[in-house]
């Protein structure tokens, strides 16, 4: 095998997604050191609680593996791919009561017992991948900025957003919009692949 095809930490997002569709689990394994961290940030904002923050981990990275076939490379960047798969696994968890499963029970993944130092971990790599979201969201316009804070980072109702920022829903969901594409545009972090 080439060194190429062996140092997948220079693979681009899709590139990583399409081995990851064909089986490649080194390729798997790059992604989510890839995005992990940027991941547990998003859910721990959301659930504030680390057991959940990587329960749903698990199960949108399950998800990953099951999507990653169907990706279709926008940007350089997956993160706001990654992030929009957490979030339904936030949602689809709060609409049941109880943290979704689905994914990993298609792959015939089992539950993992956490202990104190696991949950220490997830604390960890959540602040590094805080890092990583601020400074993504941070680039955005202030109107953006606020929208994405407001509805993709604090999910604060429909209606509160727009009148904040004295416009539609319609502006507000365009601003959301805009501001997830232009952080798929951004070029990774260093470090990041």
């Amino acid at each position: 095998m080439d060194a190429p095809r062996r140092n997948r930490q220079h693979w681009s997002d899709a590139a990583l997604l399409a081995a990851i569709a064909s089986r490649d689990g080194a390729a798997f394994a790059v992604f989510y050191r890839r995005y992990v961290p940027l991941v547990l940030a998003y859910l721990m904002r959301q659930t504030r609680d680390r057991e959940m923050a990587a329960d749903l981990a698990a199960e949108a990275f399950a998800a990953v593996l099951l999507a990653a076939g169907r990706y279709t490379e926008q940007r350089d960047s997956a993160a706001a791919w990654v992030i929009a798969i957490a979030r339904n696994k936030v949602l689809m968890s709060l609409r049941r009561g109880q943290v979704e499963a689905r994914a990993r029970h298609r792959l015939g993944f089992q539950a993992v017992a956490l202990q104190e130092a696991d949950l220490d971990r997830i604390d960890r790599i959540a602040r590094m991948g805080a890092d990583r979201l601020l400074r993504l969201v941070d680039a955005l316009s202030e109107d953006e900025r606020f929208a994405i804070r407001s509805r993709v980072l604090d999910e604060r109702p429909d209606q509160e957003v727009p009148s904040q920022l004295r416009c539609s829903e319609m502006v507000v969901r365009k601003r959301v919009s805009r501001g997830l594409a232009r952080m798929r545009a951004q070029p990774k972090a260093p470090g990041s692949a």
